[in-house]
């Protein structure tokens, strides 16, 4: 029975107070032919009877299920990360899992809290000034970092943006759909075969004026960029710096702020590696961190920490550039939705693991793919793709069509990684490898085993 809360004198009130006789007279701009009796049951006959709470809940469990327990090497932008039981024990709270964005901050003082503590985290893992309180995904993130440094970059009057094909595919894909009818121009460029990488040598001297270089770390196919270097040449030609991140690979590697002299500009990226499990493809969401003379560009919302008369810590939304709370025409995002129940996740998260446990499963994951790499490179018909160094992905080349060798590796339940052939089709039969710090000798030798018979059949 749904919950109705207000009286029928309550809706006579109402009604009288705008002016009209029924709620139905408040619909009159939807044509008759559109409109369906609440007792008619012929649009609703396909919804399926309701069940019990008991049998609901084995439903869902038998669909979940379906996807079984593979082992997975797959990475390409989603990650099989260990989660502390204690994470979503807590993140399913009543508190957290029914709150959405506060907008009032004296009835939200729970949830602005964590916001705050998770801007905190995420800005000294990026080594930024401020971060926002999380974007809708990875992609729109940074399709957002670009829109925001074209507003930003008063030293450049282009909408023109260098964007290395080392960059994630999908977030190539999502950024250009949303800034191209914006007259915002995405120029790729291309990466080094035999290292995986943009070279600086491969940059002009006189590129004319852009706006911004992204700058993927890890790129897409795992491999390092040369950070400093094109920190320093986009900076010397008047452009900003966007660093793609992997957040979980900042425990180990130096932050976007300390990249060449004086940093990156924007950071964004995917927040799922904290915490997030990777749940047959969602919900993710993005992070945005930025230096202090941008943050007034930056889209989505900041919680700040402040006192009240009585000296009590207290807090609420500081920046709230979006059309709800602006002008429209001063709004910096339409898109910026919080993914509050994932940033929640994440934040205890990185609260339990803290900065040395999140470098240790940083490094036990680059460790583990370095051997996944040495084994099955070990393999007849199997070889290292390229020669830069690697976080926990790597490229490796196949004799026999890539998607024939993931099909047969799944059928012993095996996720044998993420076939490049679609994207990159110039590197030939090229898989996308992944190792975390799930996986272990056997995992290993178990994948390892499963291509040598492939191969010799």
């Amino acid at each position: 029975m749904p919950f109705v809360p207000h009286t029928e004198e309550d809706i006579r009130h109402m009604l009288e107070a705008i002016g009209v006789e029924s709620i139905d007279d408040l619909f009159d701009e939807i044509p008759n032919d559109l409109r369906h009796d609440l007792g008619d049951e012929k649009p609703l006959a396909k919804v399926p009877e309701g069940l019990p709470e008991s049998d609901v809940a084995r439903l869902m469990h038998a669909r979940a299920n379906v996807d079984g327990a593979p082992l997975c090497f797959i990475g390409a932008g989603a990650y099989e990360h260990h989660i502390p039981a204690a994470v979503w024990e807590i993140t399913t709270r009543g508190e957290f899992y029914s709150a959405y964005t506060p907008y009032q901050a004296e009835a939200s003082q729970g949830t602005l809290q964590l916001l705050y503590e998770f801007q905190t985290m995420m800005a000294s893992l990026t080594g930024m000034d401020v971060s926002n309180g999380s974007l809708y995904d990875g992609a729109s993130s940074l399709a957002e970092a670009v829109l925001m440094a074209v507003r930003a970059n008063r030293k450049s009057k282009s909408k023109r943006i260098l964007l290395p094909r080392t960059t994630h595919p999908h977030y190539r894909k999502t950024a250009n759909t949303i800034v191209k009818n914006q007259g915002i121009t995405l120029e790729e460029l291309d990466y080094d075969r035999e290292g995986g990488h943009i070279d600086p040598a491969s940059l002009s001297d006189d590129p004319g004026d852009f706006a911004a270089l992204v700058i993927p770390y890890p790129n897409f196919f795992g491999v390092l960029e040369e950070v400093d270097v094109l920190t320093d040449w986009a900076h010397q030609h008047g452009a900003l710096v966007i660093a793609v991140v992997n957040p979980l690979a900042l425990g180990l590697l130096k932050s976007p702020a300390q990249w060449g002299e004086t940093g990156a500009d924007i950071v964004c990226g995917e927040g799922q590696p904290l915490g997030v499990p990777m749940a047959s493809g969602g919900p993710y969401y993005g992070i945005m961190c930025c230096k202090q003379a941008l943050v007034r560009q930056m889209p989505g919302r900041i919680v700040g920490r402040t006192v009240d008369l009585d000296g009590k810590p207290g807090y609420t939304l500081t920046l709230q550039a979006r059309e709800q709370h602006i002008r429209r025409s001063k709004a910096t995002s339409n898109i910026c939705t919080n993914q509050g129940l994932m940033v929640t996740a994440s934040t205890i998260h990185m609260a339990l693991l803290g900065a040395e446990g999140l470098k240790r499963a940083a490094a036990q994951s680059h460790a583990n793919k370095q051997q996944l790499v040495k084994k099955l490179s070990a393999v007849d018909g199997v070889r290292n793709t390229f020669n830069r160094p690697s976080f926990h992905e790597a490229v490796i080349q196949l004799k026999l069509p890539v998607n024939d060798v993931l099909d047969s590796l799944a059928a012993s339940n095996i996720l044998g990684g993420y076939s490049l052939a679609e994207d990159y089709p110039e590197l030939g039969n090229a898989l996308l490898v992944c190792a975390t710090e799930t996986k272990n000798e056997t995992d290993i030798e178990f994948y390892a085993e499963n291509l040598q018979r492939i191969f010799t059949e």
